[in-house]
């Protein structure tokens, strides 16, 4: 139904058709005919057998469809706003039976009036939505296999077919998801499929990419001439498979063809041996190392050997404790011994980067300049990015020490909030809240308020409060000492243990306050409780928000969890 003028027009379905189309109730539809049907159309302009093909649920498929298309053949080749024909939507959903209908009907309808059955078939296999995928495409991508096989069944087996506006083909679709038995079957099928994919890659690149070593098997036994393709960034796919760390699938490529071990990319240099080496990947290093032992001896465009990469990432472990730990390298293979002093474009070694790291970890460690260059270099391999994704994050451990200067303020704030707390706390003891009186015969005064209980607690708390700053200060003082045999450092618990007393100290100041006041307003009840109300409501506002902050942080750990 479409309503509003032509050019402003709104297309929908009655809701008892949708759901009837949905259903496969052919019943509802005996009153339409021909343009009625055709005129039938969703605001995506789906017909109505768009919508049946894509229910989940076909419970009379051939019945439905059959007189759906009796009754109007010109919805076999209609396409909505995307450019999908029903054979699109039933590439996607199937199952194959929808599929092999769809082209028997085509083909039958064709040999009544042209007797071409074969040329409408493919026409219609052919067809391209807006994306520029074929029916192939779409079932590639959601991997029905025996889809596939019906829509090959009718092509000729040279047909190149072309990619999709992602640069896809089915091919590459099928190799990406990783789906060997379905490769197998395009493999088959099309001896001129097309391989190629986006940034250059080949359908090679692709399976690599997926992980799974029975499609890639499947593709080097039909194109083993792709293992040493290129992407856009000189890449081959066993590039690809040492950088993300797919061990069964470097063994499939080295077994293949060995030779891909001494391909460089364009920007960095690297071989597949010095990739695994950067992302820490031992037992890939371990395994192209055995297969091909000398191409150690190629290193990157800033002369960094497999070694450098080994040192910082201490990967494989086995070899970092032979070589740096033990310093035993004459057990090492060929000219794999004379790696670890050998400098970079900057004079540095793979031991040299090795010391550094380990020595960064120590609290003393001052950064010299040839830690500084090896930082440097870190920070531009972390940048990096193969396959879509990024070198493995390094830890920075050759950084300046801003947590010092950190501490000297915390220190201070320190001493100024306790030093505070002290002298507020100390004037309050000497002029207690009421007052004194005098006694007779004696020089010294007792306060009014001495059998106050309020008093007491007042007291009592400023007394307490006194004490824990006091107890700050001197922690922090004690350190200062040019004796101290432990010193402050950034990490030291004893700087959380100050905290702690001081946030202590002005809980205990408040409480004090709160009662000190109540206890000289106390003949004035209603002006002594809502004194006391409001000091003893901040201790209360703050523990509320302390507990919410805790609830939030759990629930959040809770939430990421779950």
């Amino acid at each position: 139904m479409e309503i509003g003028s032509s050019s402003n027009s709104i297309n929908y379905m009655d809701a008892d058709l949708y759901n009837a189309a949905e259903r496969g109730d052919i019943e509802v539809f005996n009153n339409y005919q021909g343009d009625e049907l055709e005129s039938l159309r969703t605001p995506d302009r789906n017909t109505v057998l768009h919508v049946y093909l894509a229910a989940s649920n076909k419970f009379s498929f051939s019945d439905f469809t059959t007189q759906i298309l009796n009754r109007c053949p010109s919805l076999l080749l209609q396409a909505n706003n995307k450019g999908q024909t029903p054979l699109h939507i039933a590439a996607r959903y199937g199952p194959s039976t929808a599929v092999k209908f769809l082209i028997q009907f085509q083909a039958q309808g064709d040999v009544e009036q042209q007797g071409i059955a074969e040329d409408a078939v493919r026409r219609m296999l052919r067809k391209t939505d807006l994306e520029s995928n074929t029916p192939l495409h779409i079932a590639a991508w959601y991997g029905g296999r025996g889809v596939v096989q019906e829509l090959l069944e009718f092509e000729h087996p040279d047909f190149p077919y072309s990619i999709n506006r992602k640069q896809e083909s089915p091919l590459y679709i099928a190799a990406r998801r990783g789906d060997g038995p379905l490769l197998d079957i395009l493999v088959k099928k099309l001896e001129s499929v097309a391989h190629g994919g986006p940034h250059g890659r080949t359908a090679l690149h692709a399976a690599v990419m997926s992980g799974d070593a029975d499609a890639t098997t499947i593709l080097l036994e039909k194109r083993g001439k792709l293992t040493k393709e290129r992407d856009e960034d000189g890449h081959t796919p066993l590039h690809y498979a040492a950088h993300l760390g797919h061990s069964s699938v470097v063994e499939v490529l080295l077994k293949w063809d060995v030779s891909a071990a001494y391909v460089t990319d364009e920007k960095w240099e690297m071989t597949p041996l010095l990739m695994a080496a950067r992302q820490g990947h031992g037992h890939i290093v371990t395994t192209i190392f055995s297969s091909c032992p000398d191409c150690c001896e190629k290193v990157d465009k800033i002369g960094w050997n497999f070694l450098h990469f080994v040192a910082f990432r201490n990967s494989p472990s086995a070899l970092c404790d032979k070589i740096f730990k033990c310093g035993d390298v004459s057990s090492l293979l060929g000219s794999v011994g004379n790696l670890i002093d050998a400098e970079d474009a900057h004079g540095i070694t793979p031991l040299q980067v090795y010391d550094a790291y380990m020595a960064a970890s120590g609290e003393k460690c001052k950064p010299n300049k040839k830690m500084v260059q090896i930082d440097k270099l870190l920070g531009d391999i972390v940048n990096e990015e193969v396959a879509g994704k990024a070198v493995h994050p390094i830890v920075k451990r050759l950084k300046p020490d801003v947590s010092k200067d950190r501490f000297e303020k915390t220190r201070d704030a320190h001493l100024v909030v306790g030093a505070l707390v002290a002298t507020v706390t100390f004037a309050a003891a000497i002029t207690v809240p009421g007052g004194y009186k005098s006694e007779k015969g004696s020089d010294q005064g007792t306060p009014f308020l001495i059998h106050d209980a309020a008093f007491k607690a007042f007291v009592v708390t400023n007394a307490l409060a006194f004490i824990l700053s006091i107890s700050a200060v001197t922690l922090h003082f004690a350190s200062l000492s040019p004796n101290a045999l432990h010193p402050f450092n950034s990490s030291d618990k004893r700087v959380h243990e100050a905290y702690g007393l001081l946030g202590c100290a002005m809980f205990a100041m408040m409480v004090a306050f709160s009662t000190g006041t109540y206890a000289v307003l106390k003949p004035s009840p209603g002006l002594a409780i809502t004194s006391c109300c409001i000091g003893l409501g901040f201790i209360f506002c703050r523990f509320f928000i302390l507990f919410c902050n805790g609830l939030e942080t759990k629930l959040r750990v809770v939430l990421g969890y779950l």
